[in-house]
């Protein structure tokens, strides 16, 4: 990554406009924010506590999903649009660890996330990594330049963790998941999360208009119906379209108690 490319996206930056994806590192106790971010980060907690639960438990979906899918399902190749700023288990570790041949290829049009792009490419020496600087919504420029780490004649999982609900229009959004599921042959996988005021989450209502007025980008909740539509087409893996946290959750104590509800939907699915 040049140093050209690093300095365009500080001029990118603005620390004293809140963000998601700092915002978000906030939640999960990262250090790659600043005090705009950090009050609003406050802020939204105090109007809908829970918040930290829901990022938290979309980061370990994460986790859970790429395991399934490295180990069980033997997908060598990810493509993470929306990754965010790099924390502890991203996406490359998680599936390198289960094999170390994997391909992952990140992309955000974050510029903060873009200066700490390098603490994404550190791929084991069999497989390989690299970062992508754009918007979602230019999927086709996204898909070309992934392309020069990816074989899209073989299969790959889609990762869009919190990122739809970016894309405001619902119809737009479906669009681009049907152009990047398009991409991809059979075999290939599809791993969302998605914000929703179901699930125990109608008390986010005023935090969400709270951050719209306040923060960037701009954010949107969508049903469960709603979401639904985004895996037509797709075979919808057990245990199908759920809260995130309850999405194959890892045994804990051994008491067989489901893990609370975020108000957070999550599933995998597969392109037939």
């Amino acid at each position: 990554m040049g140093t050209e490319r690093r300095s365009n996206a500080a001029d990118r930056l603005d620390p004293t406009i809140a963000h998601n994806a700092r915002v978000w590192n906030y939640w999960l106790g990262g250090k790659d924010h600043y005090a705009a971010d950090r009050e609003a980060g406050d802020h939204v907690f105090r109007m809908f506590p829970d918040i930290v639960h829901v990022a938290r438990a979309d980061r370990e979906f994460l986790g859970r999903a790429v395991r399934f899918l490295a180990d069980e399902a033997g997908i060598r190749q990810f493509l993470d649009i929306g990754t965010g700023l790099p924390t502890a288990e991203n996406t490359h570790e998680v599936a390198q660890r289960v094999a170390p041949e994997s391909r992952i290829v990140y992309a955000d049009n974050d510029a903060l996330v873009l200066v700490h792009a390098r603490a994404l490419l550190t791929s084991s020496p069999q497989g390989a990594t690299d970062y992508v600087d754009a918007d979602i919504r230019d999927t086709d420029r996204l898909l070309e330049a992934a392309g020069r780490t990816l074989d899209f004649s073989r299969p790959v999982a889609i990762m869009l963790l919190g990122v739809l609900n970016f894309v405001l229009d619902t119809e737009e959004a479906q669009r681009v998941v049907r152009r990047l599921m398009d991409a991809v042959p059979s075999g290939s996988y599809l791993v969302l999360t998605h914000p929703t005021l179901e699930l125990g989450g109608e008390g986010n209502v005023e935090a969400m208009q709270f951050w719209n007025q306040n923060a960037k980008p701009p954010i949107t909740a969508r049903s469960g119906a709603e979401v639904a539509r985004f895996l037509d087409g797709l075979e919808l893996l057990e245990p199908g379209l759920v809260s995130c946290a309850r999405w194959r959750p890892d045994p804990a104590d051994g008491s067989g108690t489901a893990p609370a509800q975020v108000a957070q939907y999550g599933a995998v699915a597969r392109k037939p």
